[in-house]
């Protein structure tokens, strides 16, 4: 094998549909530093495309307007590759709002390089160890039927991993999910946008975030919402005391203990999971009494 270029996205990635939400995404891992600000591009109610290898990045905003024109995800691919000059070291996988899907990789793309597609999913990578990243990622796509987009986006991310992944090894990742309103508050399409630019396990630390995110960004579910009983009250004082949000633990009033839990809410921007008062949010209830 010829000496490989340092500037080069030797990457592995996965780009996909949710049919029941109208999700579009990618997630990606790559020993290439920032990867999240080369390959993933997404539209909602458009599509998704990763660019990679000897990255093109007008693949992004060029495909997009290819599918918003109605082309096919395979149609759109075509178009751009067939007028690109470097075609022979570019990889690239598009998925469209129907759940057509096309990867393409060419045959300049240093071993292993290459694709897998399927139903609303398309995976490619390039410098691999073995066409199993590739195979694993589209087995791990399949085999979370029912779950959300981003979780079967990073399982089939961390599936490619386990097979081998990059054979350069690692260094950053991303995950970017549209959806129509899906984003913070309603107000925006950007629905998940999480990067990991340098790290050394940046799969884990990119899920590690995601969790972080579904916490900060997401409205709690109607079944996670408690009544905070006596036992519940006790153990807050005792952490608010902790990370000083009430001075006195033994001597802690209604007014100065939903003070307390507004300032801690507030303070920590979970706005999100506030409740009314007397209740509140199991997942941010756990998440207070772990937090050290």
């Amino acid at each position: 094998m010829s000496k490989i270029p340092n500037d080069l996205v030797a990457t592995f990635s996965i780009v996909g549909r949710d049919p029941e939400t109208g999700e579009l995404g990618i997630a990606v891992q790559s020993k290439f530093l920032g990867v999240g600000a080369v390959v993933p591009w997404a539209e909602a109610g458009v599509g998704a495309v990763a660019t990679q290898s000897m990255a093109n990045t007008t693949y992004g905003p060029e495909g997009l307007q290819l599918l918003k024109e109605g082309k096919s995800a395979q149609e759109a691919m075509d178009i751009l590759v067939e007028k690109d000059p470097d075609k022979a070291m570019r990889q690239a996988g598009i998925v469209d709002a129907n759940g057509g899907v096309a990867t393409f990789t060419g045959d300049g793309c240093y071993d292993w390089a290459g694709g897998k597609t399927g139903e609303n999913y398309a995976a490619q990578g390039n410098i691999l160890v073995s066409e199993e990243t590739a195979s694993a990622m589209a087995k791990g796509f399949e085999e979370k039927p029912g779950e959300p987009l981003a979780e079967k986006l990073l399982h089939a991310l961390k599936e490619g991993q386990k097979a081998g992944g990059d054979s350069r090894g690692m260094q950053s990742a991303a995950l970017f999910i549209v959806k129509e309103k899906g984003g913070y508050a309603g107000l925006n399409d950007r629905m998940v946008d999480l990067r990991v630019d340098d790290h050394e396990t940046p799969i884990n630390e990119l899920e590690r975030i995601y969790r972080l995110h579904q916490l900060y960004f997401t409205r709690p579910e109607a079944e996670d919402i408690m009544d905070i009983d006596a036992e519940k009250r006790e153990k807050l004082v005792r952490r608010f005391t902790q990370l000083g949000y009430l001075h006195d633990a033994t001597d802690v009033t209604d007014e100065t203990f939903y003070k307390a839990l507004r300032s801690y809410i507030h303070s920590e921007n979970f706005e999100e999971r506030e409740q009314e008062q007397g209740k509140i949010d199991y997942k941010l209830y756990q998440f207070i009494l772990m937090e050290q």
